[in-house]
């Protein structure tokens, strides 16, 4: 009997609906009709074993106690999916073949194989296992995916990958959480501090941008623009640049804080010849945005819909699982596999169904011209997230679930649009000794962009400069003194806190740490982001202010407690490139927890040192129950939720 194991049911249904009728189904499986079986997993069906399972006395939070590392790790069963366990532990044991079908990841490669390995696979049937990877649930990619079965033996790395990770989240999480609310209690606090390598790094970023806006000066600074006017009578305005003679009265940013300067250049170049320096006229072409990974689509939705991260991945699941109208929504891919290419006329054929109102759009789209989108060196375990071939009246859908299907759609149907087509251009001009500039941006072709909302089209318009050359002459009427105001930075929103996770690098100085999370997906994954950032709510150490994400009193003193070393995502770039190395299989798992143990015992020494008086004043933790966390997939981010019993 071959026993096809799936990460969870909706996945289940959708490898047997590729197979012959009739089918029989049991509790916890659907027998098909040459004998062989389908089941499958809960999500995660095991979890690290709590603290007090290797010790009882660690029920007690003490700060003797840490750092608690176990010599040997155990699983525990979950009390709420241990009867699908028993349901795995028979088929197993009577099946003769394996085929493991969890989610194309990282996560789900350990979800599956922690089972296996739970249940004691003997060694010869662990060698023959089949991995089956599959991103689209509707039947006919599911065929050609069971048509396509590979060696488990090829994700063995994920999976190691996997659970260093998971291991290492566990020692620093339960560990440095235990420290931290200790040491809150002690100053009077009653509620978890809780300490992650991910959402620690967020909150610091939250509580730095906020600090900076409350300590933000406003300062005034002045612009000068010149009107033009060339011999045809064409008119534009070019912007002043200073001169380095000027700097004494500019700051950081290069902005003139002397308006008497401003006043001056005014009535220096007024009624004077404007020579033209420089000219540059380009016409220039620009691709279609790639399809959706999981952030990418966040950011748009919270553009645009004001959506949450956790609505839009909560959202995606039930387009892909409920209704089979996206592929796998957990990516962090933005491109396509070259083979899914001809797939294209099928894809475009159902959006005329599901979306009758395209009509005339999906109609111009080329299903021969092929984007960059479609590139095998980019894809790894998952690809884009793009509609599916399945037709369907959408308007059982909900509103949300119809935006992002929507959203989805016009990201894929832009790869079959021309690019947008634009005349860049510049010119310089010198003044009465000055320097001022202009650049126009004018459309030549629509493109791709005509896709778009028609107030993203306005946005996108420029302006259009006259045709010049270098040394003509043209005539400056005056100059226009425009008085400014420097703003703070903004506070953070849905949009651009995933932003700033996904785009880390760019608040990191050190070369090499920069160089790092360039390379990887910045900070958390594309499956754990919105639950971290829900879990930071939770906790009381965010909170909403209309569209705006900030710090509150808890997540501040909690901040201004810790090393440099936990607030900064330094540590999890050096984490990622380990666990990287591992799926490379040019990294050690016993090297990366080791050296992350000897760090561990440093940061724990640091805490018990940490004062308590900024604990003293806080408010009391919220009564607020604690927000089921998603029956999608339960992540370790919201783990350590337990209040603490301390001694």
């Amino acid at each position: 009997m071959i026993l096809y194991i799936a990460e969870k049911p909706s996945l289940a249904r959708a490898i047997a609906s590729a197979f012959p009728k009739p089918q029989k189904k049991e509790d916890g499986c659907i027998w098909l009709p040459n004998g062989d079986c389908v089941s499958w997993c809960i999500g995660h069906l095991l979890e690290q074993a709590e603290p007090d399972a290797y010790n009882p006395a660690y029920k007690s939070w003490q700060l003797d106690h840490l750092p608690i590392v176990p010599k040997t790790w155990q699983w525990q069963e979950k009390s709420k999916t241990r009867k699908q366990l028993n349901v795995l532990k028979k088929l197993i044991k009577k099946s003769s073949q394996l085929v493991h079908a969890g989610d194309p990841d990282r996560e789900g490669q350990l979800l599956v194989d922690e089972v296996i390995h739970y249940l004691k696979v003997s060694k010869a049937k662990q060698d023959n296992i089949q991995r089956l990877l599959i991103s689209d649930l509707t039947p006919s990619a599911v065929k050609k995916s069971l048509n396509q079965l590979r060696s488990n033996k090829e994700f063995s790395a994920l999976s190691r990958s996997a659970l260093a990770r998971a291991r290492a989240d566990w020692l620093h999480g339960i560990n440095l959480t235990r420290a931290y609310t200790i040491k809150g209690k002690q100053g009077g606090y009653q509620g978890v501090l809780s300490i992650g390598r991910v959402q620690t790094p967020i909150l610091g970023l939250v509580v730095k941008r906020d600090a900076e806006r409350e300590n933000f000066i406003p300062k005034d600074f002045f612009q000068v623009l010149a009107n033009i006017e060339t011999p045809k009578n064409e008119v534009f305005k070019a912007k002043w640049i200073p001169s380095e003679a000027c700097a004494p009265h500019m700051d950081s940013e290069g902005r003139v804080l002397n308006k008497a300067l401003a006043e001056n250049v005014i009535k220096r170049i007024q009624g004077q010849d404007a020579k033209v320096h420089q000219a540059q006229y380009k016409n220039k072409r620009q691709a279609p945005p790639l399809p959706y990974s999981l952030s990418s689509l966040q950011i748009d939705a919270a553009k645009a819909f004001s959506m949450s991260a956790q609505q839009v991945l909560d959202t995606c699941q039930a387009l892909y699982e409920r209704h089979q109208l996206i592929t796998y929504p957990r990516s962090d891919s933005r491109y396509l596999p070259t083979e899914q290419f001809k797939d294209a006329p099928g894809v475009i054929n159902s959006l005329k169904n599901n979306l009758p109102q395209w009509q005339d759009k999906l109609n111009k789209a080329n299903t021969s011209q092929r984007s960059k989108a479609w590139n095998d060196k980019e894809v790894q375990a998952h690809h884009a997230i793009i509609p599916t071939a399945k037709q369907a009246n959408i308007d059982g859908l909900s509103q949300s679930e119809k935006k992002l299907y929507e959203l989805i759609a016009r990201q894929y149907l832009m790869q079959f649009y021309p690019h947008y087509e634009y005349l860049d251009s510049f010119i310089e001009l010198i003044i009465a000794g000055g320097v001022f500039r202009s650049k126009g941006h004018t459309q030549l072709s629509s493109g791709w962009k005509a896709l778009l909302p028609d107030k993203k089209k306005d946005e996108e318009e420029g302006n259009m400069l006259p045709k010049v050359a270098i040394g003509d002459v043209l005539f400056c009427h005056h100059g226009e003194l425009i008085s400014k105001v420097t703003t703070p930075p903004p506070a953070f929103t849905d949009a651009s806190l995933l932003a700033a996770m996904t785009g880390i690098s760019r608040y990191v100085k050190q070369a090499d740490i920069k160089a790092i999370l360039k390379e990887t997906d910045g900070l958390g994954t594309e499956a754990t982001r919105a639950g971290i950032i829900e879990l930071l709510f939770r906790r009381d150490f965010l909170k909403r202010q209309g569209k705006n994400i900030l710090s509150t009193e808890t997540g501040r003193a909690l901040i201004n407690s810790l090393p440099e070393s936990l607030i900064t995502p330094d540590m999890t770039a050096k984490w990622e490139a380990g666990l990287n190395d591992i799926c490379q299989g040019s990294g050690s798992y016993l090297n990366f927890m080791n050296e992350l143990k000897t760090n561990l015992v440093q940061l724990i020494e640091q805490a018990k040192t940490t004062k308590v008086e900024a604990f003293a004043t806080l408010p009391s933790p919220s009564k607020k129950p604690y927000k089921k966390k998603s029956t999608y997939r339960k992540k370790a981010a919201s783990k350590y939720t337990k209040k603490p019993k301390t001694s």
